[in-house]
């Protein structure tokens, strides 16, 4: 079992994640252990982008129901830190934190990309506040649908 999940790393993840960054706007900033950050230029760019991804990897799962994998994926807008090739900053830690808190096959987003998505038919919803490690004030969340 854990050749299986060795096998199951960044690489395959990255390959499911590529063709809808390429699709729509966005681009890889890095492997982070067992997963991908990347950048969007625009929030409702990013929130296509991520359910796209999701559907790519039940697409997977359906065909290979015995070597399941579920990304979870966290949406946040801001100003990042651009930095030799790399992102960082509280926008990218935001980020983070709210992807941690996603279960798997989930997609999880601030209220700032919800707001900067509004009128364009995309559903959220309401998570509440949740308290963040590193974050002072509670981020109110919102999931994000995917399917259909």
């Amino acid at each position: 079992m854990q050749r299986r999940r060795a096998t199951l790393g960044p690489r395959p993840r990255a390959r499911r994640a590529s063709p809808a960054l390429k699709e729509h706007g966005g681009s890889e900033v890095k492997h982070t252990g067992d997963g991908i950050m990347a950048s969007s230029g625009k929030a409702s760019s990013a929130r296509a982008c991520a359910s796209a991804t999701q559907r790519a990897f039940e697409e997977r799962n359906e065909r290979e129901p015995n070597a399941r994998v579920r990304v979870r994926i966290g949406l946040n807008a801001g100003e990042p830190v651009a930095e030799d090739g790399d992102l960082s900053g509280t926008a990218v830690q935001l980020a983070a934190r709210i992807c941690a808190r996603a279960e798997p096959g989930q997609i999880l987003a601030a209220d700032v990309v919800r707001e900067l998505a509004a009128g364009k038919q995309f559903l959220f919803a309401d998570h509440g506040d949740v308290v963040l490690r590193g974050f002072e004030d509670p981020v109110q969340v919102f999931e994000v649908g995917w399917r259909g």
